[in-house]
């Protein structure tokens, strides 16, 4: 008889600033439907692009050492900051395995990009930290990376007008800079943007593909998981519990939007 791995049935930690992040859980729950999870949002903190390094990773640890008390399997950041400051921080620390969501990003780009013109758009402060561009040289691949900050995109999915005429025409207004890039794929970088895909690709010519770090970091935690035969395969009742350190305005009409459905489980702990 096959002895079981009692990992597999270990929930997996997903976590970021706010609540961008429950479009990674809702790429990772298609990928990985018997999986549980527990997702983290540091709202209190929230955003971690404004603050320093050593802030974002005093935080980000005490996240970690909150997914050690819940026994999970393994870890994705998912965030653009942490994922940019904190992530080689983090590995060295912690055995839990851990996922970040700007290097699978990179990885499909390269995989898919025969121009070798990427066109990476995120928040000002990832753009600023060239996390992406510094990915593709870690990787030693020779790519122009095109990396433009769109920061009224936050805003106007807070707002839920994604699919507004004012939408459109402030995406067209930042995607002007990619026009004569030739660019094959566009990178999301913002955890954010998925929320506001269609507006996003009606004003790019479809043979650009839009990369969404939610499958790119899903495919890669899936693999992981059935190499280590951890994964959770059996048609179990997975469960997703949720985590804030502060309930922002409209949380739960923001949740619901990001993950297509009403939060549930939702618990406010003491601020990390």
């Amino acid at each position: 008889m096959e002895t079981i791995n009692p990992l597999k049935k270990s929930p997996i930690g997903i976590f970021d600033s706010g609540l961008g992040g429950l479009t990674v859980l809702k790429s990772l729950e298609k990928l990985l439907p018997n999986e549980s999870f527990i997702y983290f949002g540091d709202t209190a903190h929230v955003p971690y692009g404004s603050k320093s390094a050593e802030t974002v990773i005093r935080y980000s640890k005490s996240i970690m050492d909150f997914f050690m008390k819940h026994y999970t399997k393994a870890v994705v950041i998912a965030c653009n900051t942490a994922s940019a400051v904190a992530y080689d921080y983090l590995k060295k620390m912690y055995t839990i395995p851990l996922f970040d969501v700007v290097t699978p990003s990179v990885e499909y780009s390269i995989k898919i990009s025969k121009s070798k013109n990427v066109g990476v758009i995120g928040t000002y402060s990832t753009i600023k930290s060239k996390a992406y561009t510094k990915m593709f040289k870690k990787l030693g691949r020779d790519y122009k990376v095109k990396e433009v900050p769109c920061p009224l995109f936050v805003p106007l999915i807070e707002e839920g007008w994604v699919d507004t005429s004012i939408a459109k025409n402030i995406v067209e207004t930042y995607l002007n800079e990619f026009q004569h890039d030739n660019i094959q794929s566009l990178i999301l970088g913002c955890t954010h943007y998925p929320i506001m895909a269609n507006t996003i690709q009606s004003v790019l010519s479809n043979k650009i593909e839009l990369i969404h770090s939610g499958k790119t970091v899903g495919n890669k935690l899936k693999d992981f998981l059935i190499k280590q035969n951890i994964e959770n395969s059996i048609n179990s009742e997975p469960s997703v519990k949720f985590y804030v350190t502060d309930f922002p305005q409209k949380f739960d009409e923001l949740g619901s939007r990001f993950l297509g459905r009403h939060l549930k489980n939702v618990s406010h702990i003491n601020s990390v």
